[in-house]
């Protein structure tokens, strides 16, 4: 255990010793020395934090420092009562101070402070810290939905979204936990007015019956000796309380409490003058000290001129910096900020507004959080922020994706309504509702009021919201584009991110063997046939053994999905065994044949009539494959791969293509179906 945590835990346990065994005086000096100075220190600690988290143990504080005050109570009024009203000279001190020669009037002081400690501070206190808890529980929601809102825009990342929502919980259990201790406040004082009551009553009992001494003389002693241990105990308790008060009233800021009160009050150096000129009016009342008052009011009207010729100057300075040079461009900033594209933006029609707002029971942003997590689990791929937006531009219901400005797909949903879509076969003739074609992939479907869900589901139909609509066909449309979203300063983070768990082979290859856009040009490559890159490791490396023979970013991809075919098997196999559509190897041999190579790549260069050929026999082995429940896939040999992927992309864009290099060979190939040119 740490030598703080030693003391902390012995200072406690001392403090349930004190409440236990008699102490000397000399001692109990020292300890009420102790508890005055720590309620200076805690209301300093208080004044000149910038936010409450900065004193968040300030609850538990509150707590020991309570229990040891009572502590304290408990030991001089057992020294009162057996010592013949000597407690040590603290005490003794503190009473002649505020009793001075007259006892009656000593007394009422002292009343007067438990007063003020009682129903102003401690009340005041005990109101502010439970309406502050109250608050900032019911705000949370709203706090969370802002962090998330910022999260979804790209304006914050993971972390920071993490490090805000640990604040807004820390400050929950702080006001939730200073509603509590308030009323350690509350209950101290309560037991500081009966622990005086106590010692006057008990105190003048016994001198009566043991000291022999007259009724004055002990009533003199005892009351001297209760408002002098009462004042030791209730200033520690006001300082304690006043910083409770200042804790729990404090806003966040920037400065401490003293230079935030002397900025805000001199901030309006107007309203000094005018209170300087109302003062001087009062200096025409009869009998009034107008030497104070004249003294006073100059002292205002002074200190307004000069804090006005203050901000004057700095305002003067403040605006000459702000001319532009001569010869200096005067670019507007505003204009500057036109020129700023969004790398994801969503636009809404107005009636899909409720969707996107938490406060009406929205959840497509928390959808847009998952799909990001989603992109970034399986493609290895980070999603900049996707920007949520209303256009008027748009229909009601319609929506909008853009990459950089540039609409990639839209759609239409039915905020009250649900989605079914058509079981395979069965037509929904018998259910009533609006036509439809899922987004997403082109599904024949019906809009639904939900009332008719039940019947819907008795059709076997998949029941989808709208939220779920835009969802999925976002997530969809994102995949088939996310090689457009991977810009050099992702690769830059994808390469800082190794460096972290591999940096002897950062060091190799970059920039030695390759730059940041010949990684660039290969990641775009894999993830444009949604192949993952969270093998950074294994990427980086195949392109550097593969660099010293052919730096062609084409080569490159291919050499790279050669490495990764467990990765590409496990995404398209079930079961270890992988249903395909074969090239015949005449047409294959065709393609190699008709290849041609410029310098801005290659190309097919096949007649008219041999890709129609291709393409129908093409389309009719993928409509035979979708017919039997499998995705497509056309196997063909590692060299005519990506040519035919060229060429297939132009009829079925997200058809794979897989070479025999790439497939696992624990994974049995049937290959029922051919493309050929004879079919």
């Amino acid at each position: 255990m740490k030598l703080m945590d030693f003391l902390v835990g012995g200072g406690v346990f001392l403090i349930i010793i004190l409440i236990l065994v008699p102490v000397n005086p000399m001692l109990l000096d020292f300890f009420l020395i102790i508890n005055i100075s720590l309620s200076i220190i805690v209301l300093l600690y208080s004044m000149f934090t910038k936010e409450t988290l900065e004193f968040s143990v300030f609850p538990s504080l509150l707590l020991i420092l309570t229990l040891f005050r009572l502590s304290l109570n408990i030991s001089s009024t057992r020294m009162i009562l057996g010592n013949g009203g000597e407690a040590g000279a603290v005490i003794r001190t503190f009473g002649n101070f505020v009793i001075g020669g007259n006892l009656a009037v000593g007394v009422i002081i002292f009343v007067i402070i438990i007063v003020i400690q009682f129903m102003v501070i401690t009340k005041g206190a005990e109101r502010v810290a439970e309406v502050a808890a109250r608050f900032t529980l019911d705000a949370m929601p709203g706090k969370q939905m802002a962090i998330d809102a910022d999260l979804n825009a790209g304006l914050i990342d993971e972390v920071k979204a993490k490090q805000r929502r640990e604040k807004i919980q820390r400050e929950a259990d702080f006001y939730g936990s200073m509603d509590g201790a308030s009323k350690f406040v509350k209950g101290d004082a309560i037991v500081g007015i009966l622990i005086t009551v106590i010692n006057i009553i008990g105190g003048i009992i016994i001198g009566m019956l043991s000291s022999g001494l007259p009724i004055g003389e002990v009533i003199r002693i005892y009351t001297l000796a209760t408002v002098g241990d009462g004042l030791v105990s209730q200033l520690p308790a006001l300082l304690i309380t006043t910083a409770t008060g200042i804790l729990v009233t404090r806003s966040e800021s920037e400065s401490n409490l003293g230079r935030d009160i002397i900025d805000q009050m001199s901030a309006q150096p107007l309203l000094l003058i005018l209170a300087g000129s109302m003062l001087m009016g009062l200096a025409l009342i009869p009998g009034l000290p107008k030497l104070s008052i004249f003294a006073l009011a100059t002292l205002l009207i002074g200190l307004g001129f000069l804090l006005r010729q203050r901000r004057a100057a700095g305002t003067t300075a403040a605006d000459r910096a702000a001319e532009p040079v001569p010869g200096e461009c005067q670019t507007s900033d505003n204009l500057t900020d036109l020129l700023g594209v969004d790398p994801v933006e969503l636009e809404l029609g107005f009636g899909l507004i409720a969707l996107a707002d938490p406060a009406q029971g929205g959840d497509l942003s928390e959808r847009i959080v998952m799909i990001r997590r989603q992109f970034a689990t399986d493609l290895g791929l980070i999603l900049p922020g996707i920007r949520l937006h209303d256009s008027i531009l748009l229909k009601a219901n319609e929506y909008i994706l853009r990459i950089r400005g540039e609409a990639i797909g839209q759609g239409e949903v039915l905020p009250d309504h649900l989605m079914a879509l058509q079981p395979e076969g069965k037509p929904l003739d018998h259910l009533r509702g609006i036509a439809a074609v899922d987004p997403a992939f082109g599904l024949p479907a019906r809009w639904i009021s939900k009332k008719d869900r039940d019947k819907a589901e008795l059709l076997q139909c998949t029941i989808i919201d709208p939220t779920s609509v835009i969802a999925t066909h976002l997530s969809e449309l994102l995949k088939r584009h996310s090689h457009e979203l991977l810009d050099r300063q992702q690769v830059q983070s994808l390469v800082d991110n190794l460096r972290k768990t591999q940096p002897v082979l950062c060091e190799e290859v970059f920039p030695k063997l390759l730059s940041l856009g010949d990684l660039q040009k290969v990641l775009a490559g894999l993830l444009r046939e949604g192949v993952p890159i969270r093998d950074m490791g294994t990427i980086v490396e195949t392109m550097a053994d593969q660099a010293a023979v052919n730096r062609h970013p084409d080569f490159l991809v291919e050499q790279v999905r050669q490495r990764l075919k467990r990765v590409i098997t496990h995404r398209h196999a079930e079961d270890n065994r992988l249903f395909g559509i074969a090239l015949d190897p005449t047409l294959e041999q065709l393609i190699l044949e008709k290849v041609r190579q410029t310098e801005h790549g290659s190309f097919v260069a096949l007649a008219p009539d041999q890709i129609r050929q291709i393409f129908g026999s093409l389309k009719q082995a993928v409509a035979a494959e979708s017919a039997q429940g499998r995705s497509p896939v056309v196997l063909a040999a590692p060299s005519v791969r990506p040519h035919f992927k060229r060429l297939s992309e132009t009829i079925i864009p997200d058809l794979t293509v897989l070479s025999y290099n790439e497939i696992d060979n624990q994974v049995e190939i049937l290959a029922e179906r051919m493309v050929s040119l004879n079919a």
